[in-house]
């Protein structure tokens, strides 16, 4: 066991996300007989294999599948080592990693961090837009917009407000075709959603109008993606308020509301250092400047 090294877990690591050789060679920026070389002493030192081959690519063996996480949790801390060390506890600079959902991510944080950036040019922000509660206490970021109240007792959160979700369309898909009324009139017109069971999917059939999938005539499981279908003007959506008044779209069935909660988070160990602090600030106070 004392032959195993981190490099020889970051293979492995890599092997078990992407499914191959190459793919992890690619991700980790390696030659793929180093990787292989590196997955072979790692399975000399355990004593078993940890990959079968399959038409499909490397399956993990059992015993590689239990180590899966035991894996990431050291990738994990390996990443929050680097960016605690990017820079000292009082400098408002180094590297701060924030995660938010898709559409938050992309349409609302980067006139946010572009003022960040511009008051504090040795900061660096690595942005994760993602629909996954990506956990904080574990590291995976230091700074996180959550739609969820936390419920983590080691957290430091401020809850921002609720963005308001709305029935939207493009006025040019508007321009030839009947505006609706009520929930029963959007049966005649194209529906924009979501490929799978949604939230969202849920408030509209509890503000009484029973639509299934198979009524929308364009779906992905991406909300940013049901976002530029609804500005090409492909149909009727549900968007944030705020961006639909913002990019010009009509609003329709205003009785209609889904309200998001929104926080943002760190961890309270993080809190004492200068730029986590800084960032967190300032998305507190942007978001609350996006949602007026």
């Amino acid at each position: 066991m004392s032959e195993i090294d981190w490099e020889q877990q970051r293979a492995f690591l890599a092997v078990l996300e992407t499914g191959s050789l190459s793919g992890a060679a690619r991700r980790l920026n390696l030659a793929q007989p180093t990787v292989r070389t590196r997955i072979e002493a790692l399975e000399g030192a355990l004593g078993t294999p940890l990959f079968t081959r399959s038409p499909g690519g490397l399956t993990p063996t059992e015993r590689g599948a239990a180590l899966h996480e035991h894996a990431r949790a050291m990738a994990l801390a390996s990443d929050a080592f680097v960016r605690t060390a990017s820079a000292a506890p009082d400098e408002v600079a180094g590297t701060v990693r924030v995660t938010a959902s898709e559409v938050i991510a992309v349409e609302a944080l980067p006139p946010i961090l572009a003022e960040l950036a511009r008051q504090h040019p040795r900061l660096v922000i690595e942005l994760s837009p993602s629909n996954r509660n990506e956990d904080v206490l574990r590291r995976e970021a230091d700074v996180a917009v959550r739609m969820v109240p936390p419920r983590q007792e080691a957290l430091v959160a401020r809850r921002i407000g609720v963005v308001p979700l709305g029935v939207h369309a493009h006025p040019d898909y508007l321009a030839d075709r009947p505006l609706p009324t009520s929930m029963a009139e959007l049966s005649g017109h194209r529906l924009i959603g979501p490929q799978s069971d949604s939230p969202t999917l849920r408030a509209v059939q509890a503000g009484g109008f029973p639509i299934r999938l198979a009524d929308l005539s364009f779906r992905s499981d991406s909300d940013h993606a049901q976002l530029a279908a609804i500005r090409a003007g492909l149909g009727i959506g549900v968007c944030q308020v705020p961006i639909g008044r913002r990019d010009g779209l009509v609003r329709l069935l205003p009785d209609f509301t889904f309200d998001l909660e929104t926080w943002v988070v760190c961890h309270e160990d993080l809190r004492g250092l200068a730029r986590v602090r800084t960032v967190f600030d300032a998305l507190v106070s942007g978001l609350k400047a996006y949602l007026n």
